[in-house]
């Protein structure tokens, strides 16, 4: 399996691993049959809890844009240096992002998060042709 694909199935295993981490922050926050009811009505989550919400949501905004790219580009042949570097930048830096956010460590986070973009952008281009 060439490298790309492997970092998108290991991408895809990232953001269920934190799913799984925000579901037990969410039981822990607010209890199991809270969380097992409606939810109607449900205070907004705080500290631990909320910071995992945000993370989730935004590795899956990062994965939507990258796998696509990732299938496109090993369906037309476009995969390449370009590509392999581009799905490391993805991967290791939305990895790092999610540690960081995880532990609310500030400033650095986005950092990481450009990071992932500029993987992301760089295997646009190849499928583009521009790379």
């Amino acid at each position: 399996m060439p490298i790309e694909l492997r970092l998108l199935v290991y991408s895809t295993v990232l953001l269920l691993v934190l799913v799984l981490i925000q579901t037990v922050a969410g039981v822990r926050a607010k209890g199991a049959q809270v969380m097992a009811d409606s939810r109607d009505g449900l205070s907004p989550p705080e500290g631990f809890h909320a910071r995992a919400l945000r993370v989730v949501d935004n590795h899956r905004e990062g994965l939507i844009l990258f796998a696509p790219l990732i299938l496109v580009a090993a369906m037309t042949g476009a995969l390449g240096a370009t590509t392999a570097l581009g799905a490391k930048l993805f991967f290791y830096s939305r990895l790092a992002h999610a540690v960081v956010y995880l532990l609310g460590i500030p400033k650095i986070r986005p950092l990481f998060w450009l990071v992932g973009l500029v993987g992301t952008l760089m295997v646009l281009a190849a499928v583009l042709g521009l790379a």
